[in-house]
């Protein structure tokens, strides 16, 4: 036990030691060496190599010569006829690779940044719109832009208009409120239609013709709530004296499909399960539908990303069949 001990001790004093002039080494790797130990393993040797990048052979070799030796570590094989990795050189291609390519995307993306397109596009959406048409949208975004991040956040009432309004977020895609904000911008996108559904087994789906409210306030009715402040003491579309309040539309619409109270759903979502006879259509009233706008604050109008993101998306919702 002592000798290992006294063993462990050692090995530690070695590291320590170690340890500041492994950093100085690796610090001195630049990316010249890297190119051509990442060419040199493509193109089979180090005259290719040197073709590939329009340097010399004994430019190629030095680099890689000064790499193994910054490295410690013998990254070809050069027994041969042509130069073959060794399991050290296959070890550390992948992350010659990687730093390459990283540096190349920095690189790509400080240029796009210096023309003015946006590092980043943060953007929130109420839980109310179509997911397949932000899919969509994310999809052609990426596409357009892959080297902007998109960050999505999912929200609903007056969450939803929260992260814009601290800052979080650059962009909204939100359904209107009775309430102004007078330092949002909005554009019109479109309506997400709602309906009034309750489960087959629900007494209020065996109900024939239109529903007097009447009926209604002697069920539970499912309602999603608000998790901001924004709405404080407000309630919209609630008729029946007894509510459930969740907090995330997916419970709201499992609730409904169980039986457990009545509601309104976007048609979108749930107009497969009444064709299916999962879920029954209540006639109450007429149906109504949420507008949906873009959501910028006007001190901080979109960059070239944003802007094509709303552009694509008024087009996209625009072209959209009815969904009624």
């Amino acid at each position: 036990m002592g000798l290992f001990i006294e063993s462990e001790k050692t090995i530690k004093c070695d590291l320590n030691d170690l340890y500041p002039r492994c950093i100085t080494m690796l610090d001195g790797i630049s990316l010249d060496q890297l190119r051509a130990f990442i060419a040199a393993v493509d193109e089979g040797s180090f005259s290719a190599a040197g073709r590939k990048l329009y340097r010399v052979q004994s430019a190629v070799s030095g680099w890689i010569g000064g790499l193994e030796g910054q490295l410690g570590v013998v990254l070809f094989d050069r027994t041969t006829r042509f130069p073959k990795l060794t399991p050290e050189g296959v070890q550390l291609l992948a992350d010659a690779r990687g730093v390459v390519a990283g540096v190349d995307a920095m690189k790509a993306r400080a240029k796009l940044m210096a023309g003015g397109l946006e590092a980043e596009l943060s953007v929130v959406i109420d839980v109310f719109f179509p997911t397949v048409t932000i899919s969509a949208a994310a999809k052609a975004f990426a596409e357009r832009f892959p080297l902007t991040p998109l960050r999505l956040f999912v929200e609903g009432l007056g969450a939803a208009y929260q992260p814009l309004l601290d800052e979080r977020c650059s962009l909204g895609i939100l359904a209107s409120l009775p309430i102004e904000f007078p330092s949002l911008v909005g554009e019109r996108l479109g309506d997400v239609p709602l309906v009034m559904v309750a489960a087959p087994s629900h007494p209020l789906a065996k109900l024939h013709g239109r529903i007097p409210e009447r009926e209604l306030v002697k069920h539970v009715q499912l309602v999603l709530t608000d998790r901001s402040d924004l709405l404080v003491g407000r309630d919209y579309g609630v008729f029946s004296t007894s509510t459930w309040r969740l907090a995330d539309l997916s419970t709201k619409y499992a609730f409904l499909k169980d039986g457990v109270g009545w509601g309104s759903m976007p048609c979108h979502m749930v107009e497969s399960d009444i064709a299916e006879g999962k879920l029954v259509r209540l006639d109450f009233r007429s149906d109504f539908a949420l507008t949906m706008s873009t959501f910028y604050r006007a001190s901080a109008p979109p960059g070239p990303a944003g802007r094509w993101l709303v552009d694509y998306l008024k087009a996209l919702f625009g072209a959209a069949p009815s969904r009624r």
